[in-house]
């Protein structure tokens, strides 16, 4: 009952009472108060953020914006939308806004799923599509994964009479598995029109140029696609909570209709608005993120330890007793990702951090192992 009161359990519905709680990451202040550590001294892997923090045009947007806090923000974002028009060559009322790009999947849930239909997604993807889909008690179907990743074909097959939402991430949350684009846009060709593809690009920032796709060209084709984005991974603006989804009018007019007002605050409107133009910072999250990963893909080759190829900025690596190696790790103040609630018991997850925060844990790790 996950400590519910008895009564009040047996008021909601069934297919409520069964969801399993999204699992965050353990905050740095939670695991200093349980072992009397210091703050100062944890090292944080687990949720895959910027370690360079925010943009500084950013932080000095959001600083900016505090000033007019007694005012409620922008209801429609007219300002964040009319640059990620500009910028990604789609109309503004092609585009809706959410608190993170959770919010922009809980929408998607509560705007075309309801009992009775189902939703698709694959074997270790995103918790929160699973979460999504249980909220509005519509039943899930599950994919068997392809090397820990997405696999089209069985996805394809899954596909019911009832179905009307299909969930993919690319690159995928937590096994950081890439599908190449023409498959994906090849897939989208035969996906029937009634259901909702749902491309999660939480990640796509730290794809290389060469494997990057202008999705949102897909758009005018595929009536049927959303595409989902945020700020909250190689922008650095995790905290304030700000993504966005891109779809035909018709999509987002539903979507704006389940909408929650004001659901994206002033100073992150205005920090994600700022984040768009710095684009030397998002170099240098990509350059980081890039050095970030070789230290520890070849660090954890040197202790012979298996690990999943990730494009995002994360990744699993297979340390066998996951759940012993983690209670050591946070012993000597780490904080990395278990993904055994993804049923991948023998892995632990790793976000890219600074390369003084990856020797330690590369070093802490040995040291458990």
């Amino acid at each position: 009952m996950n400590g519910c009161d008895t009564t009040f359990c047996g008021l909601a519905p069934p297919y409520v009472r069964a969801i399993a709680p999204y699992q965050p990451g353990k905050p740095i202040s939670e695991l200093a108060r349980e072992l009397g550590l210091s703050e100062a001294d944890i090292v944080k892997l687990a949720s895959n953020e910027n370690p360079l923090g925010p943009s500084p045009r950013a932080l000095a947007a959001a600083q900016d914006a505090l000033h007019d806090m007694a005012l409620y923000p922008d209801g429609a974002g007219f300002a964040l939308k009319a640059k990620l028009s500009a910028k990604l060559g789609v109309a503004a009322d092609q585009i809706v806004l959410g608190n993170g790009s959770n919010d922009v999947l809980d929408m998607t849930a509560r705007a075309f799923l309801l009992q009775g239909t189902s939703a698709v997604y694959a074997q270790h993807a995103f918790a929160v599509y699973r979460i999504a889909t249980q909220t509005v008690g519509a039943q899930g179907i599950v994919v068997a994964a392809k090397d820990y990743g997405h696999n089209l074909n069985a996805m394809r097959a899954a596909i019911r009479d009832d179905t009307r939402v299909l969930w993919i991430a690319n690159p995928n949350n937590p096994t950081g598995t890439f599908l190449p684009w023409t498959e994906i846009e090849a897939f989208l060709e035969t996906v029937p029109q009634q259901v909702l593809v749902v491309l999660d690009e939480a990640y796509g920032e730290y794809l290389p140029q060469a494997e990057c796709c202008n999705t949102a060209a897909w758009l005018s084709r595929f009536p049927n696609l959303l595409i989902s984005r945020t700020f909250s991974k190689a922008y650095g603006l995790a905290g304030l909570r700000v993504g966005y989804g891109l779809g035909s009018t018709e999509v987002i007019g539903l979507l704006n209709r389940v909408r929650h007002p004001f659901n994206v605050n002033a100073p992150a409107l205005a920090a994600a608005e700022a984040a768009l133009d710095d684009t030397e910072f998002l170099a240098r999250s990509y350059a980081l993120n890039t050095a970030g990963m070789a230290q520890l893909l070849a660090g954890l080759a040197e202790l012979g330890i298996e690990t999943v190829p990730s494009k995002g900025n994360f990744l699993l690596a297979k340390v066998g007793g996951a759940t012993r190696v983690n209670t050591e790790l946070l012993k000597r103040g780490v904080i990395v990702r278990p993904v055994a609630n993804y049923g991948l018991p023998e892995f632990l997850r790793v976000s890219v951090g600074l390369a003084g925060q990856n020797a330690r844990f590369l070093d802490v790790l040995k040291a458990c192992l």
